[in-house]
């Protein structure tokens, strides 16, 4: 186990293989064990950098600090301490939002960036759409980690054959310290940078799974008001992209860092 500090916040990272620096961000409530199906294969192409972001895992729970862009500034602090140069950066959920912050923040840290399952912004614009935070935000505060957990664990992976995965991710989710979560749960709603994706000009791709839970037509939406970006949807998947369907997922990543490396040579920054 690794750890540095940032601004009075301790961060915990870990590092894999060799060669090019590849990034993975996780999601809110999980940590970098989000990634435990693809650190094997990665690692075996690239300098494989995992953080779990304040607030998760085993980082620090601090009081403040949980906004997309501290998570963005925190995240370059760590390239910076690992003097890495630009990296490839692959964020879930909310890692993904971190990915766009971090790109329109600080594009020439990028060689390419991966969204899965995630967006620009989280804006409350339509009653429904409040009513759906709302909702949300109610039950976030009522429920207990342990029951959300479950509640989660049940709609990301339905099916009798996923039963381990619903165990694992309820054991874990047990693990968040509920004030961390709630702080970082509000910390995505009404963010955004949709209005300055189309400064982002490194090669893109957005990965969206079929069932997740905004529709691909809407990633197809923004993927198109960004230069270098393509979409690639994954079947029968649902949010938790890479575990649910982790060996389709692996292959359309290193398949893409791929055709980035022999496209770009040496990858200078965007």
């Amino acid at each position: 186990m690794a750890y540095f500090e940032h601004e009075g916040c301790t961060l915990h990272y870990q590092q894999y293989g060799q060669g090019e620096p590849l990034v993975l961000l996780h999601g809110l409530g999980s940590s970098s064990l989000d990634w435990e199906l693809q650190v094997p294969l990665l690692s075996q192409h690239y300098r494989v950098i995992l953080l779990d972001s304040r607030g998760h895992g085993r980082s620090d729970k601090p009081t403040d600090g949980y906004q997309i862009a501290t998570f963005s500034e925190d995240l370059l602090a760590l390239l910076e301490h690992l003097q890495t140069g630009p990296v490839h950066l692959v964020g879930l959920s909310m890692g993904g939002m971190i990915g766009f912050q971090f790109a329109v923040d600080h594009p020439r840290w990028l060689r390419s960036l991966c969204i899965v399952n995630s967006a620009p912004e989280v804006k409350r614009r339509t009653r429904s759409d409040w009513l759906w935070w709302a909702k949300r935000w109610a039950l976030a505060r009522a429920l207990s980690v342990e029951t959300m957990g479950k509640g989660l664990a049940a709609r990301l992976f339905p099916k009798p054959e996923q039963a381990d995965l619903r165990e694992k991710m309820i054991q874990r989710w047990a693990r968040n310290d509920k004030r961390a979560y709630l702080r970082s749960f509000d910390a995505i709603v009404d963010w955004g940078v949709a209005e300055r994706i189309d400064q982002i000009q490194c090669p893109t791709l957005v990965i969206a799974a079929d069932h997740d839970y905004t529709p691909v037509q809407l990633k197809q939406r923004y993927v198109e008001r960004i230069p270098h970006a393509r979409l690639a949807v994954i079947e029968d998947s649902r949010h938790a992209t890479p575990l649910d369907q982790a060996e389709v997922f692996n292959q359309t990543l290193l398949q893409f860092l791929t055709s980035v490396s022999t496209s770009q040579g040496s990858l200078s920054p965007c």
